[in-house]
């Protein structure tokens, strides 16, 4: 008898499963690339005062995350343990995702800054309730490894797709449903609301997608009762977990300072003159004879906000073109995960890459403003090595579940996947205040902006800082003890223990 956990996922439930990180991630990709930014420029809060406030909402995290943990591996209904926290926090987490970039009128900056701390920290809660869940499912969905990699491919697929809608036409979007009350359309508050609202609407279908497409398989052992005393004590003897998550928290650092920084970066820093040219190269510059006879082709464009018309900012565009660029060339290194994980094992792929982005990412520092095409080189580069590593994450976190099965006879898969969702949070959190306290440090206010020790300042951030933090998490990947011979061993161990309970029951 084989192991009856040990199948094979078809497309459908593998594509379906993907739908619900592609709904996340239009809330984790606004935090990592625009959240400063638009409390900085839009809402107009103090780039110190940001940056408290991004640390402080992570303490909450620290309650809400291992709690929400527990409380999935204790749930218990007809659909499963996991999946119906999909449906149950899908309208709650558009709404506050609306509501978190949507800027009240009338309020002073003190209930400014209220409404920013109140409306994020309840967003994070939201995130919470739906991400931990739907992250645990990738290791209850089956036991195979190389599928569970390849269930992450697919994942990471459809987050890179939401992650080049959001990165690539947010900024084309609120210019295109600016409302013309600001001068900059990019920093419209009324542009912000109106994007934001789409992306929510869409998370939720996506979401609803994801709880009708998936089934949980892998159950706890039989007999074991829940204990949260026990659950801490397992974890906290689970050496790969320990790993994963100091790895993961210093990568997500990264991902929030390299975000936060680049739209400053490319706002003030990159020559604008250099930037437009690139734009008008790609064609995005409306002719009057597109503007009289618009094609499809045109059309669309437009519509999406990546045409320069008269009165839009080719900086906005050029800045789009670039975190598109990374978002393509990132999906190119997710389908590439899986093979090389089968080939080298998943610790070796995700070391090699996660070096190599970090390398690339501190040669940012050495440019000079006009250095436009190098500038594209570098996130070509910088994505090529990150990309594989972004599902070879979550499918490494599953195998921690898995060894402390084996270790312990004890499965908390929710508890797990919490504990990473909250380091992936604090990562974001401590990255973001990071980001706030050296803009405050390095003089930053939008008047003074093109000063050269503020430029100074964003170059260090996006380059030595940013990499630097990228080369901490791969240190952390040296003590990851699940090598692909003890990744085969433990599969084998636990195939032939669920076999037997098979059998017996």
């Amino acid at each position: 008898m084989s192991d009856p956990t040990n199948v094979k996922l078809s497309f459908k439930e593998k594509a379906g499963y993907s739908l619900g990180d592609a709904g996340a991630n239009f809330v984790f990709q606004m935090m990592i690339v625009f959240q400063t930014a638009f409390y900085t420029d839009v809402m107009g809060i103090g780039a110190a005062a940001v940056g408290w406030m991004l640390l402080l909402v992570r303490f909450s995290d620290a309650i809400t995350d291992p709690i929400m943990g527990a409380i999935a591996d204790r749930t218990n209904t007809k659909w499963g343990k996991f999946r119906p926290w999909l449906i149950w926090s899908a309208i709650p987490f558009a709404l506050l995702f609306w509501a978190a970039y949507t800027v009240p009128s009338g309020l002073g900056d003190s209930a400014k800054l209220w409404y920013a701390v109140i409306t994020y920290t309840v967003l994070m809660m939201a995130y919470t309730m739906n991400n931990a869940p739907y992250s645990a499912l990738n290791g209850v969905m089956t036991s195979n490894g190389s599928e569970r990699t390849s269930l992450s491919q697919y994942r990471f697929f459809a987050a890179m797709v939401a992650a080049f809608v959001v990165q690539g036409l947010t900024l084309p979007l609120v210019s295109k449903f600016s409302d013309g009350s600001t001068a900059d359309p990019t920093q419209n508050p009324h542009g912000w609301s109106i994007t934001i609202g789409i992306f929510a609407a869409i998370s939720v279908v996506f979401f609803v997608v994801t709880f009708f497409s998936a089934k949980e398989r892998v159950q706890p052992p039989a007999g074991q009762k829940p204990n949260l005393k026990q659950d801490f004590k397992d974890i906290r003897h689970n050496r790969p977990w320990i790993a994963m998550f100091a790895m993961t928290l210093f990568v997500f650092i990264t991902l929030a300072l390299r975000g936060g920084s680049q739209y400053y970066y490319f706002t003030y820093y990159v020559d604008s003159a250099a930037l437009t040219d690139m734009v008008d190269k790609f064609g995005l510059f409306a002719t009057p004879a597109a503007l009289e006879n618009p094609g499809i082709g045109f059309r669309i464009l437009d519509t999406f906000g990546l045409v320069v018309t008269p009165g839009d900012s080719p900086t906005a565009v050029g800045f789009s073109l670039f975190n598109m660029t990374g978002s393509l060339v990132n999906v190119i290194g997710v389908l590439m995960a899986k093979p090389l994980a089968d080939l080298f094992g998943k610790k070796i792929v995700f070391m090699v890459g996660l070096a190599a982005a970090a390398f690339f990412q501190c040669c940012y520092y050495f440019l000079d403003a006009t250095s436009v095409s190098t500038m594209f080189w570098l996130t070509i580069l910088t994505s090529l090595g990150y990309g594989p590593t972004i599902p070879l994450l979550w499918a490494m976190i599953a195998d921690t579940a898995d060894y402390g099965e084996w270790k312990n006879k004890r499965r908390a898969t929710g508890f797990v996947f919490a504990g990473i969702v909250f380091a992936l949070k604090g990562g974001l959190g401590i990255g973001g205040a990071i980001t706030g306290w050296l803009l405050a440090m390095y003089g930053y206010s939008p008047e003074t902006a093109t000063d050269p020790e503020v430029l100074l300042g964003m170059r260090k951030m996006i380059g030595f800082y940013s990499g630097g933090f990228f080369f901490m998490g791969v240190v952390c990947m040296f003590f990851y003890p699940i090598s692909k011979k003890v990744a085969a061993e433990m599969a084998e161990a636990l195939e032939a223990r669920r076999v037997k309970t098979a059998a017996s029951g």
